[in-house]
């Protein structure tokens, strides 16, 4: 009895799992029957395989029945990268290819109704999966070639059609054939966004030095830092700077940064593997599945995790929607965004920065200082903008920083010139250098991301700082979890300045950092080295 086995990938969130697509040509009553819980995308490859083996000029069983099953049978199958994969194995089925050619092989892509190939989204990651569970080459769109070989010794093929596919099977002479179209999504417009954060450094900045030392420990120790000031005082600008202190991403992170952003089908056909941190600013109008995931069908990676090992900038934060402020309480926590339905649960990762920047109250004009404030909101206004700063949410931020507005003799640096992002993206290097040392064969990669217990275990501070730590949970200052984001960001502070462990200096600037309070000039100067 004609039997075949082709094999492709089946995404759920960045979770793969490599599908057997079992065929089978057989006497009976004529048609194709596609079985294995396939969604209505999925079930549409019926005709569109049909069309474009004919069209191929290949020969289709058309008086056998055709039964394809999707193994394993208890996952739902969406998308349309399975054409490719079905039609191979009909035809393996059928004897037109030799079914020993597919061992050891995926298949990946969409057909058209001329037998043309589609790109499709999330090849990187799928190929990844393919690559775990011992599949040797891989058969994708033409564009799509360069991002499947980034998955290290697998054998890549890029091809244009059907017939392609099959020539290349038989080992035959490969035909010509129409260019790959690129994928629907693919931008047709360019603006100068990426270039324009290329040209800002910190240099460009007037003052700000306690806000400028605030930034430098968030970039090293990868921590959650909230600005804040009226309008005009640098919020924007500062954070804006932040990527440029970044340094190039670790192998490990470029592989997941590139298969997240594959996932959400933000890759272009000549893009490269992702080295640089990403920088994602949503519009404070933004739902809670664009910014965590989510969408219709096959769930999508949100803002959070696009901005994986980057900087993800929420500003005017209190002028998000309350159901999204709240979402963010379990990913600032764990690192990760869990998206549970009916069917499944997605979890995609979102180890990134947090920005955030507000205003003191709705028109952004309030002044603590006699004379200076022109505010005319109401009191019960700025209560309620105040309340969606405050709480859980605030609780897990490791750095606030309130910044007032620039004075003139502030931007007066003759023989204090302010530094570039070069020098400070230097001593961002040299403290991440020391965390990847200490934290070498853990899952965690930054100070920011260490767990709080395992700190206190493996990494204590020294009793003096430990006391400072103490003394301000029992005054109410801090909560426990304030207590261990204070352990994180002192760890931090001593990194930049070279220390094998915190001492109570460190401790108490990462205390001003955490509350807020002015830091001391003293803090300020001391440097690594």
């Amino acid at each position: 009895m004609p039997f075949a086995t082709a094999h492709t990938v089946s995404l759920h969130g960045a979770l793969g799992h490599l599908i057997d697509v079992q065929t089978d040509v057989s006497p009976g009553q004529v048609g194709l029957t596609l079985v294995g819980r396939p969604d209505p995308s999925l079930n549409e490859a019926r005709d569109r395989c049909r069309m474009a083996v004919l069209n191929s000029r290949l020969e289709w069983p058309s008086t056998r029945r055709i039964t394809v099953l999707l193994s394993p049978a208890d996952l739902v199958k969406r998308g349309t990268h399975f054409d490719l994969a079905v039609a191979v194995s009909i035809l393996a089925a059928a004897g037109t290819v030799p079914p020993r050619a597919l061992a050891g092989t995926a298949f990946i892509g969409e057909l058209t109704l001329d037998g043309g190939l589609r790109s499709v989204p999330g090849v990187l990651p799928m190929v990844l999966a393919a690559a775990e569970r011992g599949v040797g080459r891989v058969f994708v769109p033409e564009p799509q070639a360069r991002e499947a070989t980034m998955v290290p010794g697998m054998t890549v093929i890029g091809m244009r059609s059907l017939g392609q596919v099959v020539a290349e099977l038989r080992g035959e002479e490969v035909p010509e054939a129409a260019p790959v179209a690129p994928m629907s999504g693919s931008r047709l417009l360019s603006w100068r966004g990426s270039e324009r954060r290329d040209e800002l450094d910190l240099s460009h900045l007037r003052g700000m030095a306690d806000a400028r030392y605030a930034v430098e420990v968030a970039a090293a120790g990868g921590h959650h830092l909230m600005l804040s000031g009226p309008k005009g005082s640098g919020k924007t600008s500062l954070a804006e700077r932040i990527p440029g202190i970044l340094p190039d991403l670790t192998p490990e992170e470029s592989l997941e940064l590139t298969a997240i952003h594959s996932l959400a089908g933000a890759l272009e056909p000549g893009d490269g593997m992702l080295v640089r941190p990403p920088w994602c600013a949503p519009h404070h109008d933004a739902s809670k599945a664009s910014l965590l995931g989510g969408g219709l069908g096959q769930v999508r990676p949100g803002e959070l995790s696009r901005a994986h090992a980057g900087v993800l900038f929420l500003d005017e934060f209190p002028l998000f929607r309350t159901d999204v402020i709240d979402a963010l309480r379990q990913p600032l926590e764990s690192g990760e965004v869990t998206v549970a339905r009916r069917d499944e649960s997605v979890t995609l990762p979102a180890r990134g920065m947090l920005v955030l920047a507000c205003n003191p109250c709705p028109c952004g004009e309030f002044a603590p200082q006699v004379g200076q404030n022109q505010c005319q909101c109401r009191e019960v206004q700025r209560r309620d903008y105040r309340a969606r700063i405050n709480g859980p949410v605030a609780d897990r931020i490791d750095i606030l920083r309130h910044l007032t507005p620039i004075r003139p003799h502030d931007g007066d640096h003759l023989f204090d010139p302010p530094e570039t992002s070069a020098a400070v993206r230097a001593r961002v290097e040299e403290a991440r250098l020391r965390q990847a040392e200490r934290y070498a064969g853990t899952s965690w990669r930054l100070n920011g991301q260490a767990p709080g217990p395992m700190l206190r275990e493996h990494w204590p501070l020294e009793r003096a700082g430990q006391g400072l730590v103490d003394d301000a949970a029992y005054a109410g200052r801090l909560t426990q979890r304030g207590a261990a984001r204070v352990h994180r960001v002192a760890w931090t502070v001593a990194d930049l300045r070279g220390l094998r462990q915190p001492g109570a200096d460190e401790v108490t600037v990462a205390l001003q950092l955490r509350t807020g309070e002015p830091l001391l000039l003293s803090a300020l100067e001391r440097r690594a080295g």
